[in-house]
């Protein structure tokens, strides 16, 4: 590589992915092109804002003037852009569809157009929707159930499109739910750890039991790399952590760590369409030589340590998504 644009780069994946770049990648410069919304944060990017082989851009992806600035001389792209979060969806599907879709589209656009070399469109497990026994494979029908997991599965269905029509050398990754440092504090495990952390009530949906496939950041920004250098054009490739754990049990996981009781946690009635359990069979990215490694445990525990000692990072963002959440599903209420 010499030469990468990272799209949603001040977010949680993408600014641990900036930062793993920048270190598997010695000579190569990276551009970061994040709009700022409420999960993108400079803060993440502290460890390397000073590298001069790193650039950052403000800017919407769906902007086309600002995505070509950005793509200038750049051979390869990532694109992490977008609104990720299922109940935010809910309330407001509109922003998902405009960031996760248009943003999507003109990005593919101006990379088609420029001649980039590589392309890695991120998604996630979210578009095969739940599934009772087995695990989806790259071939599995999607499924969406939120308009999070449809406007996810529209950028996917819209990469691969240009994958086959302009032979744009795009590779789309599918990864399970990850985990660690920088994590916005309105997913699962960043929420339960600082809530557990001032004795805050655990909200758990319906009865906890959803089961999900928990990812280690690092890890799985390795497999996006390996994607970059090795991965097929035109292919999809499934990112897991071999971890399947109820939500009720990563919950348990986390009080244990911090030996907080489990009278906090509380079960709250489910949201809509709430899926059961998602599952991926990763065997085409293990054959590339990949494989998660990070036991969920020892994850966890750095995790946790990470939200403990870095109070004066999360606590801001997780005051103001509160207000910003209640402000608009309630009219300011």
């Amino acid at each position: 590589m010499n030469k990468i644009l990272v799209t949603g780069g001040a977010g949680f994946i993408g600014s641990n992915f900036v930062s793993y770049a920048l270190e598997r990648w010695r000579e190569a410069e990276v551009v970061v092109l994040d709009k700022l919304t409420y999960a993108g944060n400079l803060a993440n990017l502290d460890a390397v804002k000073y590298d001069p082989r790193f650039t950052f851009i403000r800017g919407d992806v769906a902007d086309e003037g600002t995505v070509r600035r950005a793509v200038e001389g750049c051979d390869a792209v990532i694109n992490f852009a977008a609104e990720t979060h299922v109940d935010r969806s809910i309330l407001f599907p509109r922003e998902f569809v405009f960031t996760d879709v248009v943003g999507t589209f003109t990005l593919l656009e101006v990379a088609r157009d420029v001649g980039v070399e590589r392309f890695v469109q991120v998604s996630t497990d979210e578009v095969y929707g739940s599934i009772e026994e087995g695990a989806f494979d790259e071939l599995a029908a999607l499924n969406p159930s939120s308009p999070y997991s449809a406007s996810k599965a529209g950028g996917d269905f819209l990469a691969l499109a240009y994958a086959k029509s302009f032979e744009l050398p795009l590779m789309v990754a599918r990864s399970t739910n990850n985990y660690g440092p920088y994590q916005y504090p309105e997913k699962l495990i960043p929420l339960i750890i600082t809530n557990a952390l001032e004795d805050r009530p655990l909200p758990l949906y319906g009865d906890g039991r959803q089961v999900r496939d928990w990812l280690y950041v690092l890890d799985n920004c390795e497999a996006l790399a390996l994607l970059l250098e090795r991965g097929e054009a035109g292919a999809v490739y499934n990112v897991g952590g071999d971890c399947e754990l109820e939500n009720v049990d990563v919950t348990r996981r986390i009080l244990k760590v911090l030996g907080k009781p489990e009278e906090l946690i509380t079960y709250v009635k489910d949201r809509p369409a709430h899926d059961r359990r998602y599952a991926l069979s990763c065997e085409r990215i293990k054959a590339l030589g990949w494989r998660p490694a990070t036991p969920f445990d020892a994850g966890l525990e750095a995790t946790v340590r990470w939200y403990v000692e870095n109070e004066g990072w999360w606590r801001p963002l997780r005051d103001a998504a509160f207000e910003d959440y209640y402000r608009r599903q309630y009219g300011g209420r």
